[in-house]
């Protein structure tokens, strides 16, 4: 990773966390305008998603700073602090939240990508639950959208292999569903999400 880049990690309930939380927000919607979330975010959601994190002290926010710029950002906390939302199709499945640690998103702006940051959120969000040291799974999910997507990109290719790379496996059997609004919708609608499992038992 080029040395003109800075990575900084916090804890949700760290008040030097807060100055950030603006420019993450911004990160997040502009990144996330993109195939396949497509989202039109606004501020005032934000705010509240972000509550999520700043509201448990087990969370985890890695920033990547161009000198005072965030450029990139990686977030994760235990799925027992998660929304109703996420926590209910492992209950369903037998899994028990106490035991799962939830990598929630990694955003990096494009000119930024190729230098090796992306491995390090994966680092970064595992090693900070295994030093929890109370969990068997690792998690995130993505959002489903159909090869047949009007907004797809003719270049588009979906990150499965390197996940797959990562020791993550798709579970097809657990998913969630979330709505927010695409950037070429006007209402928002509801968003099919498919979680990839790892599990800490190997790296014990």
């Amino acid at each position: 990773m080029t040395e003109a880049l800075t990575i900084r990690r916090f804890n949700g309930d760290d008040p030097e966390l807060r100055p950030f939380l603006k420019d993450l927000a911004d990160l997040r919607m502009e990144v996330f305008r993109d195939f396949p979330y497509l989202y039109d975010g606004t501020a005032e959601y934000e705010e509240k998603y972000l509550e999520t994190y700043t509201r448990c002290p087990e969370s985890l926010v890695v920033l990547v700073l161009d000198g005072d710029r965030v450029v990139g950002a990686t977030t994760g906390l235990p799925m027992a602090d998660e929304t109703p939302e996420f926590q209910a199709p492992f209950i369903a499945a037998g899994y028990d939240p106490k035991t799962i640690f939830y990598c929630a998103e990694s955003v990096l702006l494009p000119a930024y990508r190729g230098r090796g940051v992306y491995p390090r959120f994966f680092e970064e969000r595992e090693g900070h639950a295994l030093a929890l040291g109370r969990f068997d799974l690792c998690c995130f999910c993505c959002v489903v959208r159909p090869d047949t997507h009007p907004l797809r990109p003719s270049d588009y290719v979906p990150l499965d292999r390197i996940w797959s790379k990562f020791g993550y496996q798709k579970h097809p059997e657990l998913t969630t569903t979330y709505d927010w609004k695409d950037v070429d919708q006007l209402l928002e609608t509801p968003k099919t999400m498919i979680f990839w499992l790892k599990s800490f038992k190997e790296t014990r």
